[in-house]
């Protein structure tokens, strides 16, 4: 991702940094994501970065 691409999207999303600060969100993890390595690792990243900013994720198996 390049840099100007990278800004655009944290200027798109700190509305909703803002809005969610603080709070408990409940994230569904289930299904293909998790039999993809890649996608096993981009879902721990993003979950280590609501943590980061902030953000109180609760991770349920999505079933299947």
């Amino acid at each position: 991702m390049d840099a100007k691409l990278q800004s655009q999207v944290l200027i798109e999303s700190l509305p909703y940094l803002r809005k969610f600060h603080g709070e408990t969100v409940v994230v569904k993890y289930g299904g293909h994501a998790m039999k993809d390595e890649a996608l096993k690792a981009a879902f721990a990243r993003n979950i280590a970065l609501l943590k980061l900013v902030g953000i109180h994720p609760v991770v349920v198996h999505g079933g299947g």
